[in-house]
């Protein structure tokens, strides 16, 4: 069993080295955060720029957390992953990792990468699809690119269960390319992955309210994207710009002011942008490593349960 490989060969220098990180967090409460000096018309309250960090020969893009934005509303974790050029027979050492308590999306815009877990899934994922998988009470999983060379190029998200479903079944859910549909408008289209816009509901069925978009604007094009005022949010451009009062350039993530629609052009052609809102919990976080519960103690019974063997 995949798990039981991953807990014998690396169950205690991990456990122990995320246990030392566990923290608690108090309940998002949509602090808006003044680091820009921008019009007040502007609903973007923070802009991060991706940070380098390598995982296994594969350097990622890290944009959550951040030392001043731990979370935005439900959302813990975001990499943009690559691009990635692989040699010729080049892998990438990416091992076996657990989860509990969260539930992860991988996009993937280029290549292809292989998912396998503890539950016996091994599914091949292609440029477009996007990996929902819902840990809940404890999953070992893997993605590993697929081919022996090209680019590979993708998107993953990590976001919070609430406390009454943290200790679910553990699912996989697949969704390809044509199962996404796609709104198109003068100078631009809209990929509905999950959430409703204009209309058109995407395939993905989150346990919380949640929007996710993939936007593609040609230039000086506008979009509105009306979004709960009640809800957390971020948009993440990865190619071109786009303003909204203030710029926001290529590699950078900018978390939004959400009690208003968001409202941007783009400023080059061919800006590709990512859209993510989600309703906010409103509970406390503990947070150790890749296991996320409400409070420290959970979070220890986790690496325990993961370190005798119990999890996956």
């Amino acid at each position: 069993m995949l798990g039981q490989i991953y807990a014998s060969e690396h169950r205690y220098e991990n456990a122990v080295k995320h246990l030392e990180k566990a923290e608690e967090l108090e309940p998002d409460s949509r602090e808006i955060l003044t680091t820009l000096t921008a019009s007040e018309m502007s609903n973007i309250n923070l802009i991060i720029e991706e940070r380098s960090r390598d995982i296994g020969n594969f350097m990622v893009g890290r944009l959550l957390p951040f030392r001043k934005k731990r979370m935005v509303g439900p959302f813990i974790f975001i990499d943009h992953m690559g691009p990635k050029s692989l040699a010729k027979d080049e892998n990438l050492d990416v091992p076996p990792h657990p989860h509990i308590g969260l539930s992860t999306l991988t996009y993937l815009f280029e290549g292809e990468i292989i998912h396998k877990d503890s539950l016996g899934t091994e599914q091949l994922i292609k440029p477009g699809a996007v990996n929902w998988m819902t840990a809940g009470k404890g999953v070992i999983h893997s993605e590993m690119p697929e081919q022996t060379e090209g680019l590979v190029r993708g998107f993953q998200l990590w976001f919070n269960l609430p406390k009454e479903k943290k200790m679910i079944e553990p699912a996989y859910h697949d969704i390809q390319s044509d199962q996404i549909p796609v709104v198109e408008f003068e100078g631009g289209r809209v990929k509905v992955i999950s959430g409703t816009f204009q209309g058109t509901t995407g395939p993905g069925r989150p346990h919380t309210g949640m929007m996710y978009l993939d936007i593609h604007l040609d230039s000086k094009q506008d979009i509105t994207v009306p979004i709960a005022n009640d809800w957390n949010g971020f948009v993440y451009v990865y190619e071109g710009s786009i303003s909204a009062n203030i710029g926001v350039p290529k590699g950078h993530l900018a978390v939004l002011d959400t009690k208003d629609d968001f409202l941007c052009s783009s400023s080059v052609e061919n800006t590709r942008l990512i859209l993510v809102a989600g309703e906010p919990l409103n509970e406390p976080v503990a947070r150790g490593g890749p296991f996320v519960m409400n409070t420290k103690g959970e979070v220890l019974q986790a690496f325990e349960d993961y370190q005798s063997g119990r999890l996956g």
